[in-house]
């Protein structure tokens, strides 16, 4: 099978099976999505939905965030994971919205980077789904779901698979191939116990076709 066969059979079967896929986390705003994002690393969605509610209630804008401190802003967030780094991440965000982008989330990557606690890949979620740039973010799903079907082949890091996967998918998919990757991951292409019989890309799947024939 060539890469162009791989890569058209999976996104054939996405687009048919998942034509609109959405992010899972809740918001309202694009600062919203972004507090939500960066409590979202190494953390389940579920839990970060939870969290933000209340959190969005006392703290709905940059600038009311900017405001707060780390005694007051922490007991919001201390049952997602690293709660003191993501508390100073928060806040420094926030601060540098506020002074550098009048409380605004940018649209460009650049400035997304240079927030506190926002890198590539929460850059790229706001590039996508805020402003719908064709932005590849790759987490620790993608990374991981990309190299197993065989969209990548011994990809080093996320910024290497978010390059390789660019190149194949059609500029006007990426920003749902992220999210098809990233539900495959979460909900079949499971990391230690894949459910290959369940799944409906396993026809173009590298890992499949080597258990398989094995």
């Amino acid at each position: 099978m060539t890469v162009k066969e791989r890569y058209d059979g999976i996104i054939g079967w996405f687009r048919n099976e998942m034509p609109e896929p959405k992010t899972e986390l809740h918001y309202e705003t694009p600062f919203q999505l972004l507090v939500a994002v960066i409590l979202s690393a190494q953390c389940t969605d579920k839990r970060v939905n939870i969290v933000t509610p209340p959190l969005f209630e006392a703290f709905p804008t940059a600038e009311a965030m900017a405001r707060a401190t780390e005694d007051t802003l922490f007991p919001y967030v201390r049952s997602v994971s690293y709660p003191n780094n993501k508390t100073r991440s928060l806040l420094g965000m926030a601060r540098r919205l506020t002074e550098a982008f009048g409380g605004e989330v940018p649209a460009d990557i650049d400035a997304l980077l240079s927030l506190p606690g926002v890198g590539r890949k929460t850059a790229n979620v706001i590039l996508s789904v805020v402003f719908g740039k064709s932005a590849m973010a790759v987490d620790t799903h993608v990374f991981r779901v990309s190299e197993r079907i065989g969209l990548t082949t011994g990809s080093k890091s996320p910024l290497a698979t978010e390059q390789c996967l660019v190149k194949h998918i059609p500029a006007d998919l990426i920003g749902k191939a992220h999210h098809w990757l990233i539900l495959h991951g979460r909900y079949v292409c499971k990391a230690r116990r894949p459910l290959c019989l369940e799944c409906g890309i396993r026809e173009w799947c590298r890992h499949w076709s080597k258990n398989r024939e094995s």
